[in-house]
């Protein structure tokens, strides 16, 4: 095997998923990931820390569009429109990278231990995006409220998008968005 290789990170996520979807997440080993890949072991954990990391990894990177885009709503901007304006920008992100979405999504629900980190990935994303809606002075309890209440519209948009592999993850997004208004609106 050739001792370094660009794109070597992106070679093994397309590896891993590939077997993945082959024979599930649990009877794949780091080692065939990496002989897929054309590479050693040692490279596969110089990118990752272990085989769920090729799934999580992106989880850091989409925060950060999710916080970047709450805080330059503009001031004005309620609780709920900021959360919305976060969404779309993770939907903007995932729509760009669709084929290891829908790929990752079929991997994660298969299995029971990839579903519950993927429920505490989620759980981050709201904790990050309260603090995000309290850095622009939405009080408590109407920040965590209103960002748990975001992350599962995100969840449940994501499901269908990723399940139906219908176009518009943003456009899911908006109407499971207008869905919670309206269910808002009934309890009033």
């Amino acid at each position: 095997m050739a001792r370094w290789q660009p794109d070597s990170a992106l070679r093994l996520t397309e590896a891993a998923l590939a077997l993945f979807g082959e024979r599930g997440f649990d009877d794949v080993t780091v080692a065939e990931i990496a002989e897929r890949a054309g590479v050693t072991e040692r490279t596969f954990f110089r990118h990752f820390a272990d085989k769920r990391e090729v799934l999580f990894a992106g989880g850091a990177m989409l925060q950060e569009v999710m916080v970047g885009a709450a805080a330059s709503t503009p001031a004005g901007a309620g609780p709920l429109e900021t959360v919305a304006a976060a969404l779309d920008a993770m939907a903007g992100v995932l729509e760009q990278r669709r084929d290891f979405a829908h790929a990752r999504h079929a991997v994660v629900s298969a299995s029971p231990e990839l579903r519950e980190r993927e429920l505490i990935k989620l759980a981050s994303l709201g904790d990050a995006l309260a603090e995000a809606l309290r850095r622009r002075g939405v009080a408590e309890p109407a920040a965590s409220l209103t960002a748990q209440a975001g992350i599962a519209v995100f969840h449940v948009a994501f499901g269908r998008w990723a399940s139906e592999r219908s176009d518009g993850l943003a456009r899911l997004i908006e109407e499971s968005l207008a869905e919670l208004r309206a269910l808002t609106a009934e309890a009033s």
